[in-house]
């Protein structure tokens, strides 16, 4: 049996003890503020989310926070936490945008966007073909994280005007980066194996996901 779990430097008590900052981050248990599973709406789920994840990466300075508009990154500055928008209130852009940033290291959460360039909508066969090679690994780890919810997950090419690319393909890369994340063949990043590790404690009783759970055709 096949089962994601953390390694062993990202268990809950190693974290805590090699964060530089001087109050430790709360136990899952300790943020389980409602339990997930009496939430009936999207908007409810989204709070949550907000709650939990705020709580479970305190040690970050960060924050995920609700945008009007379009997914963005800020770094921190003095006087302001690091914040992680996502789009229009919507969960599972704020799934996708906290993948990006559980991938970003220490130098790219200093910067903008996470230093990433973007090409809007109407992108070419060339820029869409940069655009799915950098979402390969954000979106099997958003995968991850929507699975450990028990949601659907569906990729995104996200480029309704322009050339979009082949679907089929970049479907097939993503599963197959998932598919290394449980061989080991690629290591998922700490603070993602983290928080899926949170996530199940408090959506699936501690449960970890199994490889038998993501299959090439549920991407369909």
């Amino acid at each position: 049996m096949h089962l994601l779990q953390p390694q062993l430097e990202v268990t809950t008590s190693l974290l805590i003890r090699t964060h530089s900052t001087t109050t430790a981050a709360l136990m899952p248990d300790q943020v389980q503020h409602l339990s997930w599973q009496k939430l009936t709406t999207e908007s409810e789920q989204v709070d949550w989310l907000i709650l939990h994840f705020n709580s479970w990466f305190s040690h970050h300075n960060v924050t995920l926070v609700k945008g009007d508009f379009e997914p963005e990154y800020f770094p921190a500055t003095f006087q302001q936490a690091a914040r992680i928008q996502f789009a229009h209130g919507f969960f599972n852009s704020a799934l996708h945008e906290i993948s990006h940033w559980t991938i970003a290291g220490e130098k790219r959460r200093l910067l903008p966007d996470l230093g990433y360039w973007y090409a809007p909508d109407g992108r070419s066969a060339e820029q869409q073909s940069l655009f799915e090679q950098v979402e390969i690994k954000p979106q099997a780890i958003e995968w991850l994280f929507s699975t450990a919810f028990g949601r659907k997950f569906r990729v995104s090419l996200d480029n309704l005007t322009g050339d979009s690319g082949n679907g089929r393909q970049f479907k097939d890369h993503v599963f197959a980066q998932v598919q290394r994340y449980f061989s080991g063949e690629a290591k998922l990043p700490r603070d993602a194996a983290h928080f899926i590790y949170c996530i199940c404690l408090c959506t699936r009783n501690g449960s970890p996901l199994q490889l038998n759970e993501f299959k090439r055709e549920y991407l369909d």
